[in-house]
C-alpha cells in the first residue's frame, strides 16, 4: 500500500489568454505516463503512490506546462502521509 496521496489543481497561465484545458489536459498526461495510480476529478486529479515520487511527478508537470508556453503555473496540492499507508480507496469504498 502506498503511503501518499497527493491530490493537484493546476491552474496555468496561457500566452495568449486562450483555454486552459489543452495545458491542463497535458499535466494529466505527466500523470498518465507516471504509472502511478489516480483519479481525474472534476476540480483535481487524486494520485496514490510514496511522497518523493509524486513530488518529482508534480515538478514535470510543471516542466511540461512551461515548455507548452504557460508563462507560469499555480498548484493547489493536497497530501495526505501515513507510514502505515494510504489509499483512495480506502478512504471513498463507504461512498461507493
Amino acid at each position: 500500500m502506498a503511503s501518499t496521496l497527493l491530490s493537484i489543481q493546476v491552474i496555468p497561465k496561457t500566452p495568449n489568454g486562450e483555454n486552459s484545458y489543452p495545458y491542463v489536459d497535458r499535466a494529466i498526461e505527466v500523470i498518465q505516463q507516471s504509472g502511478l495510480k489516480y483519479q481525474v476529478n472534476a476540480l483535481d486529479t487524486t494520485m496514490e503512490g510514496e511522497l518523493e515520487e509524486l513530488l518529482q511527478v508534480v515538478r514535470k508537470m510543471h516542466e511540461v506546462l512551461v515548455e507548452a508556453g504557460s508563462p507560469s503555473i499555480i498548484s493547489q496540492i493536497k497530501i495526505a502521509h501515513s507510514p502505515d499507508g494510504f489509499s483512495m480507496d480506502t478512504l471513498t469504498e463507504k461512498y461507493r
